[in-house]
């Protein structure tokens, strides 16, 4: 059982608060000697006042005081200690053997028992909250795994920022896999929001993490994908009547162990931007095919854009959560004149100007209606995936 100030450091770490923990309040003995402050206070003040004044009946105050500060069994402590503090006023004040005594000893026992029960039940409560959240999080993180610092030529940085509050992932993915020749990325945009967004990811990652490293042609692991995704809309049909409206935006890249070229299929994702040379550009693809889950099964449908990669440059691969945010005037983002503005080399700080900027844009805030996923993958001379390497090419339809 967690106890005082450790399940309010825990509450505050796991909701976002921020709190002073240097704070009286939260040290260890600090709600007791608040309590006795209190006691010896209403005390003092009952001496210096005429007999005639009653001030035992305050003493109610403090076991209330103290349960909001702390647990149920230093409230019961401190009750007893203001049943001391009441009867020794009400002697002093000549009420020993009246009602009187017996009604200020009552409302005590009375307001403490009512604390103390609500507190046992506050702090039952917290606690059960507390490991939803975490088997809560757990989940989350085992769906959208961290993705590595660095494979190979590859230095890798990502953000992940879900619409609603109190969310780790959504409806936006994506996932890292090395092969012995290259690095495959993909990156998508699950159709709609909630519980079903998320279902809809997971079916996607799942497929992805099972054959990105065995499927030779990169075409071919889009078909794969896309019939793994278009499998799990047909067994969901059966329960939800708008499975068929259902659908995921995606953009699959591999990257050569030499570093030296950007292959891509899109399958209606927004393009990627490349920054090299203190420039940006986006990568269109040449023949873009519709997302996953349309029927769209066939190898020949998915045409690989081949690209040139220079040492150094910087691609960034982002969900429309980022380009379609919108200011309170109903202005978009300008993902693309914000990053054209950025004049540095890291790919980290690339991901961190681009969140500033839509936080601005946003109002100061990231209060999204959408969830936003960022990759960024630089290219740089050191390392390599694998002694092989592919040779570049135009468009490949197969």
């Amino acid at each position: 059982m967690l106890r005082q100030p450790e399940l309010l450091r825990d509450i505050a770490l796991r909701t976002g608060l921020r709190p002073t923990w240097g704070s009286f309040v939260t040290t260890r003995y600090g709600p007791f000697l608040i309590a006795l402050t209190m006691i010896a206070a209403i005390m003092g003040a009952g001496f210096m006042l005429p007999r005639s004044e009653h001030l035992a009946s305050l003493m109610a105050t403090v076991p209330a005081a103290t349960a909001t500060l702390a647990g149920a069994r230093l409230t019961a402590v401190i009750a007893g200690f203001s049943c001391v503090g009441s009867l020794v006023l009400d002697a002093y004040d000549g009420l020993l053997g009246t009602s009187i005594f017996a009604v200020h000893l009552l409302a005590i026992i009375l307001v403490s028992g009512c604390v103390i029960a609500f507190r046992t039940l506050r702090e039952r409560n917290t606690r059960e909250l507390i490991e939803l959240r975490t088997v809560a999080e757990t989940v989350q993180r085992v769906l959208l795994r961290p993705l590595p610092a660095s494979i190979g030529s590859l230095r890798i940085r990502s953000e992940y920022h879900a619409s609603h509050p109190h969310a780790l992932v959504g409806g936006d993915l994506y996932a890292v896999s090395p092969t012995p020749d290259s690095v495959r990325i993909l990156i998508g945009d699950v159709k709609g929001k909630g519980l079903p967004a998320v279902e809809d990811a997971a079916a996607l990652l799942g497929a992805f993490r099972s054959t990105a490293r065995k499927t030779p042609s990169l075409s071919q692991l889009m078909a794969t994908l896309d019939e793994a995704v278009q499998a799990h809309f047909d067994e969901i049909s059966a329960t939800d009547p708008n499975a068929a409206e259902r659908f995921i935006t995606a953009l699959l890249l591999e990257i050569p162990a030499d570093g030296s070229s950007v292959r891509m299929i899109n399958c209606g994702h927004p393009p990627p931007f490349v920054i090299e040379h203190g420039k940006a550009h986006s990568l269109p693809s040449m023949l873009p095919a519709p997302p996953l889950g349309l029927n769209n099964t066939r190898t020949s449908d998915y045409a690989t854009t081949v690209l040139p990669l220079a040492t150094g440059a910087i691609v960034l691969l982002y969900t429309d959560g980022v380009a379609e945010a919108r200011d309170t005037g109903g202005n978009f983002y300008e993902l693309d004149a914000r990053i054209a503005a950025w004049s540095g080399c890291d790919p980290g700080d690339l991901l961190r100007y681009v969140l500033d900027g839509l936080a601005d844009h946003v109002g100061g805030e990231m209060r999204l209606d959408d969830d936003v996923a960022l990759v960024a993958v630089q290219h740089h001379d050191t390392g390599s995936v694998s002694r092989r390497s592919e040779q570049p090419v135009h468009v490949d339809g197969g």
